[in-house]
């Protein structure tokens, strides 16, 4: 009884397993989404990461400003002294909070410098100067234009010696590969700092020095690396079926490779990068880097050390750029990670 009730209910209509009309079916087989190629898959997964997009336009902001500074600063005015504008605190017109409206702590009452000192009211600086009268806004803008050289050149020997040494190494294998991974452990037991005080022999000291250290020894770690997991891959299906097809060793290495290899390569050029600014200002904080009067972000550190207790902002500034790039291109880095990655796309 309750089976032919049952039945009664479910009874289909005559028409219900007729074809659907055409119009009908061609809108059913449409897809909702857009389809992405890589790049813009990946770049949609970027802007989904907050803390990597924002640093990823802070970076690109510092660069723009740093490397455009040479058609606003002039390069004679970062090294020619003032000694009437000597350790100026900073004064931004209209912004009333001490400290950055031209006063200075002294003996525990905020003293006027710029009156103090007879400056013109129109002449300001708004990060203060140095001991020597020198804007600190320009030496800090030019400083991170020289500490993005050097990671520019780091990322190009990673790029290049790093990434070709490791795939070469890891493709021949046997004997080619013992031999390549002897040398790269020779050049890895010597330290960096060795090797700079070495170049400091043949070299002036300043970038050219820093340089030839990043070329000789920076690419190693990355080389290691491209190296073990080109061991894995290598053996794949997709690279197996290329060889047998006769493809060619370079051309496996490009289109099959390189893609794959891609998030440990931007992982390690986005470490390489922090590495290397800090780096050269290690070295020229030490003063076996840039020397003055040119400057750097190590150089003004090291000035700014000097009279840390009484003029404290001379150092805060350059320390806090150099926190805030090396802690952007780190975030960035996380964030290309994800992206780029092929085993983490969803």
């Amino acid at each position: 009884m309750e089976i032919k009730q049952m039945e009664e209910k479910i009874k289909l209509s005559p028409d219900s397993f007729e074809a659907l009309p055409k119009a009908q079916e061609l809108d059913n087989e449409k897809i909702a989404a857009p389809s992405l190629t890589f790049v813009q898959d990946a770049w949609r997964r970027l802007k989904m990461n907050k803390g990597a997009f924002i640093s990823l336009w802070i970076i690109v902001l510092m660069m723009l400003v740093a490397f455009g500074s040479s058609f606003f600063i002039d390069h004679d005015s970062l090294v020619k002294s003032s000694p009437n504008y000597a350790n100026l605190p900073a004064k931004i017109p209209g912004v009333p909070i001490n400290g950055l409206n031209g006063k200075l702590k002294v003996s525990g009452e905020w003293v006027d410098e710029y009156k103090q000192n007879n400056i013109p009211t129109n002449k300001y600086f708004v990060l203060g100067t140095d001991y020597l009268g020198r804007s600190l806004a320009e030496r800090i803008i030019y400083g991170t234009k020289v500490s993005l050289i050097v990671a520019l050149v780091a990322t190009f020997f990673d790029l290049t010696i790093g990434v070709t040494y490791g795939i070469v190494s890891g493709w021949k294998g046997g004997r080619v590969d013992n031999v390549m991974q002897r040398i790269i452990e020779v050049i890895s037991s010597v330290p960096s700092l060795v090797i700079v005080v070495l170049m400091l022999l043949v070299l002036k000291p300043g970038m050219t020095s820093i340089i030839a250290a990043i070329a000789i020894s920076s690419w190693t770690t990355m080389a290691r690396m491209i190296r073990a997991e080109t061991l894995q891959l290598k053996s794949q299906e997709y690279v197996l079926a290329a060889r047998s097809l006769g493809e060619s060793a370079p051309k496996i290495a490009w289109k099959h490779l390189v893609p794959n290899l891609s998030s440990i390569i931007i992982i390690q050029t986005m470490y390489t990068i922090p590495t290397a600014i800090f780096f050269e200002a290690f070295l020229s904080f030490i003063g076996i880097g840039i020397s003055a009067p040119e400057t750097s972000l190590g150089v003004l550190l090291n000035d700014g050390q000097k009279n840390f207790q009484f003029l404290p902002y001379q150092m805060w500034y350059p320390a806090i750029v150099l926190c805030v790039l090396m802690i952007a291109f780190n975030l960035l880095g996380d964030g290309l990670r994800d992206a780029f990655d092929p085993k983490t796309r969803r």
